[in-house]
């Protein structure tokens, strides 16, 4: 068994644990949390390791709860190069989040030279490699990697580096789950300023051409355009191999309940995980 997992499984409901927990209100669930365990939920309708992933998106319209999850899926399209599933998170009777996952056939890539952008995906050299996960290291600009949850109180390009512990209790992590729960990171390496984090997105939408090949998994501002209040941001998914694809938000000022991330991690006592 883990040391720590996210969720727990009683009676076919979810029952999330203190690291689920948001950093807007200790009352509901973390956006990472929720598109992970959406992921999860999506996954057991996965046609098979010859299928990627490719697209995943998630609308977290309300807040999601910290009480017991019902899950709901299905399948919508099912064919030999595509499936599309769809899966919601229900509580008090209501559906409080949804996705749907686009799996299409791998193949051979075509022949013929085609443009390629100039990537920034930095790298740390040291490997988060703790067998229950690690806290997140987060860079700055050109400032070194760091796991100081402060460090991002300031105007520059934003990464961070995961190494993803368990998100269903008993059962090891998939990397589909690893690399869905990071995509929500997109509002914090892309919306995270002078005075802390003033969005809260409502929506993911994660591309895929492959998995993470290990739990390792970096996550890097691309881009950003904010006005009336509204900032729609991009990032970049990647581990030591290469980039993965990229992950998109839509979110909403939220200034007047803006996540300072050093107060978030003093309350929750992050440190290094160990096994128990």
């Amino acid at each position: 068994m883990v040391a720590f997992a996210f969720f727990t499984e009683e009676n076919g409901r979810y029952i999330a644990s203190p690291m689920a927990v948001s950093a807007w209100s200790t009352g509901q669930l973390a956006g990472t949390a929720v598109c992970g365990l959406l992921a999860h939920q999506l996954e057991t309708h996965s046609p098979g390791s010859g299928f990627i992933p490719a697209r995943f998106s998630a609308d977290m319209f309300r807040p999601v709860l910290n009480e017991p999850i019902e899950l709901r899926s299905s399948v919508i399209r099912d064919g030999n190069r595509i499936r599309v599933a769809d899966a919601s998170i229900v509580q008090q009777g209501e559906v409080r989040a949804r996705a749907s996952v686009h799996y299409l056939a791998a193949t051979e890539e075509p022949a013929g030279e085609i443009w390629q952008p100039d990537r920034y995906l930095p790298i740390p050299e040291r490997s988060l490699d703790g067998p229950y996960g690690n806290p997140p290291l987060f860079k700055s600009g050109t400032d070194d990697w760091t796991h100081d949850f402060a460090s991002g109180v300031n105007p520059y390009r934003k990464a961070a580096w995961h190494n993803m512990p368990t998100l269903i209790e008993g059962l090891a992590i998939t990397p589909f789950e690893c690399v869905a729960f990071v995509s929500d990171v997109t509002n914090l390496v892309s919306n995270w300023g002078t005075t802390g984090i003033n969005y809260i997105n409502s929506d993911v939408s994660l591309t895929l051409s492959r998995l993470p090949e290990t739990r390792e998994l970096g996550i890097v501002a691309q881009d950003r355009i904010a006005a009336n209040g509204i900032a729609v941001a991009t990032a970049v998914l990647y581990d030591r191999g290469g980039p993965l694809g990229t992950s998109t938000i839509s979110a909403l000022s939220n200034s007047i309940r803006r996540v300072d991330m050093a107060e978030f991690a003093a309350s929750r006592g992050f440190s290094e995980p160990s096994a128990h």
